[in-house]
């Protein structure tokens, strides 16, 4: 007998292809705008440049100022330029930070949003917003937070290196492996989960081999699409919430730690649920925690919190950090769980279960 469910429906518009960001200008006018501000990390600050050239007098300017985890200083020197350039939108290129910081303008302003993802991370069909303020990450979920429309555009994502690509694979992953024992996920996410599932299974690997790859790159970015979708619709667990302590209070790379972190909290959930994580064992092989710490090795993903220049002597912090305004699990824990659990990750211990 199927189980009673909610499905709340996804809202916002996705355009997905191969040279989909030319779009970009009707989907302006479809949200009824005419001044965009298009932001962007200054990493990719030509690029930026290069669409508000194509918007022409439909875009207000450029702001490449986007930073990691979203810090509150940043959002308000944005919102200074948004107003005074008198734009009606914002158009985010860019990954997580750049998505971030048009959501953090959003969510002060009112303003529409059109998210142009070019990363796997998946932060862009999401109502959430993590923020960082006085060393410390929090994380707020609002209607008002989640973009109008995402525009995926595949040839983006074709000179992204190679790293990056593992990373936030496993980043977008982590969305799916919760999605499957969030209390609210329902059929829909399920299936959207065990997609992503296979396709980055056999997408990133051949992506490691050949980053030019065309089809792969479209498979990885329908699976990021499936993990993005997850994460805007169901409850994330303790995998996100140490993700958050790590980047917000200790500065760290955010896919990179999500990588390092993926096999250790999906070991040690796997030991109450491991019926509802099958489908991650079915693909990526058992123990479930282990099959995914031997796809992050045999794709070059980092292993160690160590490697990612996070000291020792920061664990018992990030343990008790971790216990404040602590997150639903499947499995209940302690300190000294989440303590052996980061040392495990700190190590790159592969996991027993």
């Amino acid at each position: 007998m199927t189980r009673a469910f909610t499905f709340p429906g996804i809202t916002t518009r996705v355009v997905f292809g191969s040279g989909t960001i030319a779009q970009t200008a009707d989907e302006l006018a479809r949200l009824g705008h005419s001044r965009a501000l298009v932001l962007s990390t200054p990493n990719q600050e030509d690029d930026a440049q290069t669409l508000a050239d194509r918007l022409g007098d439909k875009a207000a300017g450029v702001f490449a100022g986007a930073a990691m985890h979203t810090p509150v200083e940043v959002t308000e020197q944005a919102v200074q330029a948004f107003r005074a350039m008198e734009a009606d939108c914002v158009i985010s290129l860019g990954g997580g930070s750049t998505t971030g910081l048009g959501k953090a303008i959003a969510v002060r302003t009112g303003a529409d949003q059109i998210a142009i993802p070019t990363t796997y991370a998946g932060s862009e069909m999401t109502d959430i917003l993590g923020e960082t303020a006085g060393g410390e990450k929090t994380t707020r979920r609002d209607p008002a937070i989640r973009p109008e429309v995402v525009i995926y555009d595949v040839d983006l994502t074709l000179t992204l290196p190679v790293g990056l690509t593992v990373t936030s694979a496993l980043n977008a992953i982590a969305h799916a492996m919760e999605g499957f024992y969030a209390p609210d996920r329902n059929p829909v996410i399920e299936a959207l989960c065990r997609d992503a599932m296979r396709a980055f299974k056999t997408a990133i690997p051949r992506l490691v081999q050949d980053p030019t790859d065309r089809d792969a790159r479209a498979e990885a970015l329908f699976a990021a699409w499936c993990c993005s979708t997850t994460l805007g619709q169901v409850t994330m667990a303790l995998h996100h919430k140490l993700a958050h302590v790590l980047g917000g209070s200790f500065g760290m790379p955010h896919a990179e730690t999500h990588a390092v972190l993926l096999p250790h909290t999906t070991a040690f959930n796997a030991v109450a649920v491991p019926d509802l994580l099958a489908p991650i064992a079915e693909v990526f092989g058992t123990p479930t925690g282990a099959g995914l710490w031997d796809f992050a090795k045999a794709t070059g993903a980092p292993l160690r919190l160590a490697d990612l220049g996070l000291a020792e002597a920061d664990l018992p912090r990030a343990a008790e950090i971790a216990m404040k305004n602590r997150y639903w699990n499947p499995r209940p824990f302690t300190e000294a769980d989440i303590r052996n659990l980061l040392q495990a990750a700190f190590t790159g211990t592969r996991p027993a279960s």
